[in-house]
């Protein structure tokens, strides 16, 4: 119990520092973002929240909402998506916490290696060009939308019955978790490859919720931090949607109880499979403006 509120009482720490530097920030940038499109943005992003409760994943409905009606730059994609994860994950973490008895040290460890890799891959992100950070993600959508695709045509293992992993497992589960924290920052999700992870490790399915989303709150401090550093994204849309995906958590976790998450999780694998594609189109065309200059 003392671990367990220790970790409780840092998600609530860390997330009233994430909003003290945001806020701060976005001090800061008010004039320069003053034409962000707020609402639009703040109504994508309680519904990607929403769905992110659920365990569909958030940066996929995110990213295909802000490209088709072009609410944001590109290259503010990875860090204001990573902010506005923040506040909604540290939610989902309090509320799954307790709900499902995973064993504390595969908790702990792969916590630790999300944040680790989220903040190397933060640091490196921050710096990219626009043309770079296109094409990353352009990839890590076509990841996503094989894995979702995958799990809907049910090619995945049914994972088992443990709440903890010892050895090589949790030494792979580790090194994986590490991955998926840094590839977090160039806007792929952490849930789809961690749930997938976990169930081919051979877990109980319900062990996923708690160490994704635990992994996703504490590394979205470290890495959202890195990125309201160097001022790597847009803090209007990010305090907005942490505003708006706190509520969409909350709707999810205690109102609605009998969504029909498969026919969501469809509709969500296409829609990253087309984003994926209009971001393929706009590093190309990025590409050939370049070329004709």
């Amino acid at each position: 119990m003392t671990i367990l509120f220790l970790l409780q009482a840092s998600l609530v720490v860390g997330g009233l520092l994430f909003l003290y530097m945001l806020i701060s920030l976005w001090r800061r940038k008010r004039e320069s973002e003053k034409n962000t499109n707020v609402i639009a943005i703040g109504l994508i992003g309680g519904f990607a929240n929403f769905c992110d409760t659920l365990g569909v994943g958030s940066f996929a409905i995110k990213t295909a909402g802000y490209k088709q009606f072009k609410l944001l730059d590109d290259k503010d994609l990875p860090g204001t998506m990573n902010a506005q994860a923040t506040m909604a994950t540290v939610f989902q973490a309090l509320i799954f916490l307790t709900a499902v008895n995973v064993d504390l040290t595969t908790l702990l460890s792969l916590i630790v290696s999300a944040c680790v890799g989220a903040t190397v891959g933060a640091r490196l992100v921050s710096n990219f060009d626009r043309q770079l950070i296109r094409l990353i993600m352009t990839g890590a959508l076509f990841i996503v939308a094989l894995l979702m695709f995958a799990g809907q045509f049910h090619l995945f293992p049914l994972g088992g019955d443990a709440l903890g992993l010892t050895g090589e497992k949790l030494t792979i589960a580790i090194i994986g978790n590490f991955i998926f924290g840094a590839l977090m920052t160039v806007g792929i999700g952490l849930y789809a490859p961690c749930m997938t992870m976990i169930y081919l490790l051979g877990m109980n399915p319900l062990a996923a919720f708690p160490i994704m989303m635990c992994s996703c709150a504490f590394l979205c401090f470290f890495s959202s931090g890195n990125f309201i550093k160097k001022e790597a994204l847009n803090s209007r849309a990010a305090l907005v949607v942490a505003i708006t995906g706190s509520i969409g958590v909350f709707i999810a976790a205690f109102i609605v109880k009998s969504l029909d998450v498969e026919m969501l999780s469809w509709l969500v694998s296409f829609v990253v499979l087309y984003t994926a594609i209009t971001m393929f189109r706009s590093w190309q065309q990025g590409r050939e403006r370049t070329v004709t200059n």
